[in-house]
């Protein structure tokens, strides 16, 4: 085995196609292990605890933030999400090679954590493009559209924090860019 495996961080604007990206890339490479986070949301149908997320309770997570055991953590909804910082060290030791899928506040904190980690933005083709995205979920009410839209303008601003920008134009090719930077493929 070569050098430890860095860890990846994976992020950008909602509706940008982090999880389709992701999902896409793990099913042709399993090896790749994606850290599951903990979270104090209560589970949604089918949700399984330890494979989507680890459901913890207000205090559980309150302990966990307290002592350091989390890479980051924010608050997003009312719920807390944080990435359990012994599973990512356990699999990085192990020469897996380990991605993080979080939003912009996740990834700084994880930078100031594990300043060697790799960070990788998820950029949209185009900005009419997120716009169509977003709106085209139809899943939203006009208002949390706007949220959004006003949280990607953020969020894509802050693209010059990161070491490598791919963009979303093909799903396909974003996971095999990803691979080889990761060095899987």
């Amino acid at each position: 085995m070569s050098e430890r495996p860095r860890l990846t961080v994976l992020s950008g604007p909602s509706g940008v196609g982090k999880s389709t990206v992701v999902a896409h890339m793990r099913k042709e490479y399993p090896e790749v292990w994606l850290s599951v986070s903990a979270t104090t949301r209560k589970p949604r149908p089918g949700e399984q605890n330890g494979v989507h997320y680890f459901f913890v309770s207000d205090e559980e997570m309150d302990k966990l933030i307290a002592n350091g055991e989390l890479l980051e953590w924010a608050e997003f909804a009312g719920n807390r999400y944080g990435t359990p910082r012994a599973a990512v060290l356990e699999h990085l030791e192990a020469g897996v090679p380990v991605l993080l899928e979080i939003d912009l506040q996740g990834a700084r904190q994880v930078c100031e954590t594990m300043p060697e980690a790799q960070l990788v933005f998820l950029a949209p083709p185009s900005w009419e493009e997120l716009v169509r995205r977003l709106t085209g979920r139809g899943t939203e009410s006009p208002e949390v559209i706007e949220r959004r839209l006003e949280a990607a303008k953020i969020e894509l601003a802050a693209e010059p924090e990161f070491d490598v920008t791919l963009v979303n134009t093909s799903v396909e090719d974003v996971a095999r860019e990803l691979l080889a930077l990761m060095n899987v493929v």
